[in-house]
């Protein structure tokens, strides 16, 4: 079985991580001085924040850095028997070897209830002099105020093209793969920042071909070309709603998008419009509007096909 490259490629050391330049620095003389103080890392998914409490670890503790790293996910077991049961257990145990403290990695750390959190506070206090928490999470607003204020707080951002485009082009080299121009930026496109994303997408076209452009990757990660997004609110805002009903079609029947991936493909592609900003800035509360109301359970075909009504209503008042 194949690996993931999520994982076959992740950083090893600080020096090796993508992007975030500030927070590897401060990581990295945190290293140095051999002590950390609790972590809060808070930002969106695939921006490094696993993989930078890993390589923090790693350049702590060397070889052995298992056995004093310890990584929970809190969306598993998100309740106050976790931090009073396997958090605790481990906190409060010794540290192996000549290390002065253990780290506990404690992803999607805003998951946990706020009993969880709570008590985990405490935990935090009492056991501070052998074991140092890292908290993951993509809302700091969802973790209790206690918490936040005895960590020091990173907050991670969206990764940049240029930080990306190098290292997706290393692991094409080394896979074997070719990617031409307009498939790195469909690549970089559909990943929107989360360079994980990015690479699952990159595997997953590479199994099917070698050779790998904008049609490959739209078709594998079930997104909407921005072009073709834009051509459906085109013909809509012209007053064409059967013709846009049909490529909406498309979209949703050949190539088995879902109404929320097709509402992304148009947010992405409503500020191209050639229409004036407060028709854009209609637009844009109408899909926000769609989108509510799908997620809420709402037909996506009538919503979207609502949409696309309003459209024409806009269309017609410019």
């Amino acid at each position: 079985m194949r690996d993931l490259w999520t994982e076959k490629y992740r950083p090893g050391r600080l020096d090796d991580v993508v992007g975030q330049t500030g927070i590897v620095d401060s990581l990295r003389a945190y290293a140095a001085s051999g002590s950390i103080p609790h972590l809060l890392f808070a930002g969106p998914a695939g921006t490094g924040k696993t993989t930078c409490a890993i390589a923090l670890a790693k350049q702590i503790y060397g070889d052995a850095w298992r056995d004093n790293f310890e990584e929970l996910n809190a969306s598993d077991e998100r309740g106050i028997d976790v931090v009073r049961g396997k958090i605790k257990n481990f906190a409060r145990t010794a540290p192996l070897g000549d290390a002065e403290f253990k780290i506990i990695f404690l992803d999607e750390a805003d998951s946990l209830t706020s009993d969880a959190q709570s008590a985990l506070r405490r935990t935090m206090e009492r056991y501070a002099h052998i074991c140092r928490f890292v908290l993951s999470c993509n809302y700091s607003s969802k973790i209790i105020e206690p918490i936040q204020s005895r960590c020091v707080v990173f907050r991670f951002s969206p990764m940049d093209d240029a930080e990306m485009r190098p290292y997706l082009e290393r692991i094409a080299a080394a896979e074997g793969l070719e990617v031409s121009e307009d498939g790195m930026e469909a690549l970089l496109y559909v990943a929107g920042g989360d360079l994980r994303k990015a690479i699952n997408a990159l595997q997953t076209s590479g199994t099917l071909s070698e050779h790998i452009d904008a049609e490959a990757i739209y078709r594998t990660t079930a997104t909407a070309k921005p072009e073709e997004a834009k051509k459906v609110m085109e013909t809509a805002l012209q007053g064409n709603f059967l013709e846009a009903r049909e490529l909406l079609d498309t979209l949703l029947i050949e190539y088995g998008l879902s109404g929320e991936d097709v509402l992304k493909g148009m947010h992405g592609a409503v500020f191209d419009l050639p229409v004036q900003e407060k028709t854009k800035a209609d637009l844009v509360e109408k899909i926000g509007e769609a989108d509510f109301r799908i997620v809420e359970g709402s037909n996506e075909r009538i919503q979207i096909e609502a949409l696309l009504a309003a459209m024409v209503v806009a269309g017609r008042r410019r």
